[in-house]
């Protein structure tokens, strides 16, 4: 149904900004999707997308936290593998600047 009313939609657009038809079938049209868009049927239907667009968002941004959690567990295990350096001064050697077999580049 979602497919299928985006879909119409962008029919509607495409024909709208690429017909030769002239003003009179704009205005047609432009009626006609106003008398649409008022039908409570539709309202309707709009108004639970949005519910349902805004539970997705929900659980959406829920598992984003979730995986940047653990994206920064993973993180934290790998930088404990990796050996310890640092330079004369004190301050860690960056990951880019060590080679694979660990000494500095």
């Amino acid at each position: 149904m979602k497919y299928r009313m985006t879909f119409l939609a962008g029919a509607a657009v495409g024909y709208v900004f690429g017909t030769r038809a002239g003003r009179e079938r704009y205005e047609q049209l432009k009626r006609v999707s106003k008398k649409l868009s008022e039908n409570p049927r539709v309202q309707e239907a709009a108004g639970t997308l949005r519910n349902q667009a805004g539970e997705l968002a929900v659980t959406a941004k829920g598992k984003a936290g979730e995986m940047a959690g653990a994206a920064k567990v993973k993180a934290g295990e790998v930088a404990e593998k990796l050996p310890h350096r640092s330079h004369d001064d004190g301050t860690p050697v960056a990951a880019s600047s060590v080679s694979g077999d660990g000494s500095p580049r």
